[in-house]
């Protein structure tokens, strides 16, 4: 009974430092407009609209992070087999890894810049130096909170797996996560404002993105602070739910039926999340049509 009630508790801190760490990486992809959204960004200069907006996107999010977050775990897991306390080599790890996150992102800016240099998009160093700092801060909380989970799977809960292949994994769940929960705050919501919610972009608006903040010429911090009261949340709640099942279902049933109880517990969980989201989409049409009409004007 102990052992449970143990592992539960470090599935309910898995969880918690899982939604901290969606959260950072859905805001750190979408200042560095990296993943699905990234495509209209790209797209804007060759369709005539310069922006100021960072373009760091070179590959997509999940194997992104895959790579940071195993590299951090690596690293990590290097320091602790020379008996570096476990706190400190995972903040190393996540340091380095974060520096390995910067030269990506700064190469990824000025290469995708360079190759859009016949359209007339110009290399803004202020946005280079900006931008490439808040990632990297956000980056590192991501890491570091990413790779604590997996040494919390190692150490307390005896998983099998060596930290840098649970960093790989994780790392790239955590991107899926981002991408699949957040990207649609940033992309559709935030670039497209000027269209309609729910209408998608028009062929005719491909690349259109809006340009302009509140104030001046809208910057990827504008975009970082939109995403991070919605979009963030968004990501770390799904990424959280994520490890806290996937941990939870493990702790209390892979010792019933040789393991099979966990496994069936899993299929539970897939219907019963599926039930939950057609319910959802179909009472949100029912109720604000296909392009966010009113209530009232969708019933009528």
């Amino acid at each position: 009974m102990e052992s449970i009630v143990f592992g539960i508790g470090i599935t309910a801190l898995a969880g918690a430092l899982a939604t901290v760490a969606g959260a950072a990486e859905n805001t750190e992809s979408d200042i560095g407009s990296q993943g699905d959204p990234n495509s209209q960004v790209q797209l804007a200069p060759q369709m005539g609209y310069l922006h100021r907006i960072f373009n760091k996107a070179i590959a997509g999010e999940p194997p992104a992070w895959g790579l940071w977050i195993a590299l951090g775990a690596g690293i990590a897991w290097a320091f602790m087999a020379m008996q570096v306390n476990p706190i400190l080599a995972i903040v190393l790890g996540a340091a380095l890894a974060t520096f390995v996150q910067g030269v990506y992102a700064t190469t990824a800016y000025l290469g995708r810049t360079a190759s859009l240099a016949k359209f007339g998009q110009p290399v803004f160093v202020d946005v280079l130096k900006s931008m490439t700092t808040v990632t990297m801060a956000h980056a590192f909380v991501a890491i570091f909170a990413t790779v604590t989970v997996c040494h919390l799977m190692n150490a307390a809960l005896g998983h099998p797996f060596p930290l840098p292949l649970l960093g790989l994994v994780w790392g790239i769940a955590l991107g899926a996560a981002g991408s699949a929960t957040g990207n649609p705050f940033y992309g559709k919501e935030r670039q497209y404002q000027n269209q309609k919610y729910g209408a998608g972009v028009p062929i005719a608006a491909s690349g259109n993105i809006v340009r302009y903040a509140e104030a001046g010429e809208r910057n990827s911090l504008d975009n970082g602070w939109f995403s991070a009261r919605l979009g963030g949340p968004a990501s770390g709640v799904c990424f959280g739910l994520i490890v806290f099942l996937e941990l939870w279902r493990t702790v209390l049933f892979e010792h019933i039926a040789a393991g099979w109880g966990a496994i069936i517990i899993g299929i539970i969980i897939i219907l019963v999340f599926m039930v939950i989201d057609r319910y959802i989409e179909v009472w949100a049409r029912k109720n604000y049509g296909p392009y966010g009409k009113p209530a009232e004007e969708a019933s009528s």
